[in-house]
């Protein structure tokens, strides 16, 4: 096989036709996970995939596999993949391009013809993105063992409604256990998430390293005085100063709002 090399105007093509599921005006992708338009990515991307040749499973939170066989297939797997959810404003690329170019690396395998030693398998991870239901990296946590698959499940949207119902509603409630799973060596493919790339003219890069948002709900009493006493306590609270710190500006700008609200009465 001499300089295989993947089709890229077909690639482009089935970003394109995934992009028009949940398209927006502004030319952007509104799919968030556990939607109908969520599972009619998933449907389609299974679709190629069996195209392809592809065995499919879906765990018991709705990761998708798309299994391509290997010469022996008792191997543990080479797996690449992303997520097929979007942002509400989010772009053509982030994570579909992930789930896609893992998609058409086995259509070149078959294209050319080759047998990997190892199977391959392109998966779609179910939300990944974190906005509906607010845990981010889920189906792939829970694969991780870093989250249990009761507690995603029971997660609820803004509207009440549970993960593991939605996902039940839309038909990829699998049978597959999650994890526990050989994995022999994994990729992901993603479009850059900033413009350092671009500015310095380069095709692609390696991730060295990521940031870790975490979220937390902070409560504090109320505590009666004046602004510059309250700010005197929360200074001082066992909560420390970078809490202190944020409550303080909280306060500082109700008393400076507070004027013009009552002139504008």
């Amino acid at each position: 096989m001499d300089d295989p090399r993947i089709n890229g105007e077909r690639l482009w093509a089935s970003l394109m036709e995934m992009a028009r599921i949940g398209a927006t005006p502004a030319g952007g992708v509104c799919r968030l996970t556990l939607s109908d338009f969520d599972k009619e990515a998933r449907d389609l991307f299974i679709a190629w995939c069996e195209d392809a040749g592809c065995a499919i499973s879906v765990d018991r939170i709705g990761n998708i596999f798309a299994r391509r066989a290997g010469g022996d297939d008792g191997l543990a797997p080479v797996m690449t993949g992303s997520h097929l959810d979007t942002q509400p404003t989010g772009g053509k690329f982030d994570g579909a391009y992930g789930v896609l170019a893992g998609l058409e690396v086995m259509r070149t395998l078959n294209d050319y013809g080759v047998e990997t030693k190892a199977p391959f398998e392109a998966i779609a991870w179910t939300n990944e993105e974190g906005c509906r239901f607010t845990t981010s990296m889920a189906g792939s946590g829970v694969f991780a063992g870093i989250y249990t698959i009761e507690d995603i499940r029971a997660s609820t949207d803004a509207d009440g409604l549970k993960f593991g119902e939605e996902l039940e509603r839309i038909g990829y409630a699998g049978a597959e256990p999650v994890g526990g799973r050989a994995v022999a060596a994994y990729f992901e493919a993603h479009i850059e998430q900033g413009p350092f790339l671009e500015a310095e003219n380069k095709t692609i890069g390696v991730v060295t390293g990521n940031n870790t948002p975490k979220r937390a709900m902070i409560e504090e009493p109320a505590v009666p005085g004046g602004k510059h006493v309250i700010a005197l306590l929360v200074a001082n609270a066992p909560l420390g100063a970078p809490v202190g710190a944020i409550f303080v500006r909280y306060v500082t700008m109700a008393f400076e709002q507070a004027p013009a609200q009552a002139a504008a009465r």
